[in-house]
């Protein structure tokens, strides 16, 4: 179960003290407006932190310690340029800067850094998904957060007074080298290599990128500064228009991918938009806002979107592949169809594609080439488990080409290999009773229907099953169960219905149901032939 909340009302120290009780494992998420941070549990533990933007202060901590020089870090920055895949202490150890346990530690320290930054988000939210895990992530600790949570409480009491002078991180600060000259004061390490860049041209985020300091040092730096008297406020970068470059458009664009993986997608959706007003011709952009529309159900701004990523930069098979299906739920099926093909014809090793020109052959009503399209897709996965709508589209493909026998076995091996999913469990249930297995049928229904009780057409089957055995009681229950989900689910519902209610001689509620049925199908003749009786019988 997730958990979420409000950092206003729980704050982060109370949802890690909580995660740490309960030894939960998963990944905590914390968002405001222009933020996004995560911190990976293992029964409890803290095995992974990480905040979308933040400089990756490994590098500035090797420096700062002297374990690495800055000319070592600026080797592995510039060979990490070129290959985005590892990360810069992995390419520090190929680089012999460091053993692995000497990374480890510093990584440590990194995670440590992090959490404490978060401490200091008062607003925005959080969400604990459980048994999610970090990717392509190495190096990883176990941190008991009791120790954290000490030494955070103690960073948060000192960053409220810091605060008091520096409210935000856009301020700009300049020091009098010749006050500092006649007073000769003592300085911290972190405040003699502040001193150089407090020129009166950089705000603190500036500041803070370039010294390669972490947040709370430079601020507890430049707060002994501000209150010596040495370091005195001169402006604020929110007065200048922002410039548009290369990294605030890479800014957005992380933020934005970070919203979407967990599932934040108005948040995602605000990011790619700027990224869009920003650099009108990014082909990324309309791409994920083509993926947020698909997640959203918004299934013609999804064309339009994939159709701009595809004009911006080629015809790329992911946006083919996302067309086809976007087109494909509006019933668009001959340029699904041609997506599609476009599509696999680009990635022909790619399961995903073959998978979703199966299912538009299907509903085009072209069962074995269908079934051809399904077998490829199988030959592609290999060893990899079949994906639920592969065994959906495989037990179609066999009922339209009227092999009962072939479909049973799909839907068998479908409902076993995902006995949480109700829809396979309700095509299962509908090929068992034509098989003649009521029994099983009803089963199946039931487990569907505890699975998810949302879904109309499993209380339909499950009604219809019960209502063709004369157990009309339970049926009536179970077709307005579907009825209330979905109203307009069908005239033979309502027909069914009112059958029920004649014979409880409910003359009012039968007439009401025959009345809805004739309604939905004004060719019902039986419907009108029973309203007709009514009206003759006293």
């Amino acid at each position: 179960m997730a958990i979420k909340g409000s950092l206003k009302e729980a704050s982060l120290p109370d949802v890690i003290q909580l995660l740490f009780l309960g030894r939960r494992t998963g990944c905590l998420a914390l968002a405001d407006r222009h933020n996004f941070g995560t911190i990976y549990f293992d029964e409890g533990h803290i095995v992974y932190a990480a905040i979308v933007n933040r400089r990756d202060r490994i590098g500035d901590i090797l420096v700062r310690s002297g374990r690495v020089t800055a000319e070592q870090l600026a080797q592995a920055i510039a060979r990490q340029e070129g290959d985005r895949q590892h990360k810069l202490g992995e390419i520090l150890l190929e680089l012999g800067a460091l053993t692995r346990e000497e990374l480890e530690s510093y990584i440590r320290l990194q995670i440590e850094e992090a959490v404490y930054y978060l401490f200091t988000w008062t607003s925005g939210t959080f969400n604990f998904e459980a048994g999610v895990r970090p990717e392509q992530e190495d190096f990883l600790v176990r941190i008991n957060p009791e120790f954290l949570l000490l030494e955070g409480a103690r960073r948060v009491d000192e960053w409220s007074l810091i605060e008091k002078k520096i409210p935000s991180f856009d301020l700009i600060f300049a020091v009098d080298p010749a006050h500092i000259g006649e007073s000769a004061p003592t300085l911290s390490v972190e405040q003699q290599r502040l001193l150089p860049l407090l020129d009166g041209s950089r705000d603190v985020q500036a500041l803070i990128e370039v010294s390669g300091l972490v947040e709370f040092e430079l601020g507890k730096a430049l707060f002994g500064l501000i209150t010596a008297g040495f370091a005195h406020r001169v402006g604020t970068s929110a007065a200048a228009a922002p410039v548009v470059n290369d990294s605030r458009v890479e800014e957005h664009r992380n933020l934005g991918v970070a919203f979407y993986k967990a599932a934040m997608l108005d948040e995602s959706l605000r990011e790619f938009r700027r990224v869009a007003d920003l650099r009108p011709g990014d082909a990324s952009a309309p791409f994920y806002l083509g993926l947020i529309a698909v997640r959203q159900g918004r299934w013609e701004d999804a064309v339009t979107a994939f159709r701009q990523a595809l004009e911006r930069a080629g015809a790329r098979p992911a946006a083919l592949h996302n067309l086809g299906y976007a087109l494909e739920r509006l019933g668009r099926l001959e340029e699904a169809e041609a997506a599609y093909g476009d599509a696999a014809g680009r990635a022909r090793e790619d399961a995903r594609i073959t998978l979703g020109w199966s299912i538009v052959a299907l509903k085009r009503g072209e069962a074995q080439v269908a079934q051809g399209r399904l077998a490829r897709t199988r030959e592609l996965l290999g060893a990899k488990p079949l994906p639920a709508a592969w065994y959906w589209a495989a037990a179609l493909a066999s009922a339209a080409l009227d092999d009962a026998a072939g479909a049973l076995r799909a839907a068998r091996d479908g409902a076993a290999a995902y006995p949480a999913n109700p829809v396979l469990q309700n095509n299962l249930a509908v090929l068992l009773e034509q098989a003649g297995d009521v029994a099983a049928a009803e089963a199946a229904l039931r487990a569907a229907l505890a699975e998810d009780p949302s879904l109309p057409q499993v209380s339909k089957n499950l009604a219809d099953i019960l209502y063709r055995n004369g157990r009309y009681d339970d049926a009536r229950e179970a077709y307005e169960r579907a009825a209330k989900l979905a109203p307009e689910l069908g005239d033979d519902l309502y027909f069914k219905l009112g059958n029920i209610a004649y014979k409880r001689r409910d003359k009012l509620q039968a007439r009401e149901s025959w009345s809805r049925a004739a309604t939905l199908n004004p060719g019902h003749a039986l419907a009108r032939a029973n309203l007709d009786m009514l009206d003759l019988t006293p």
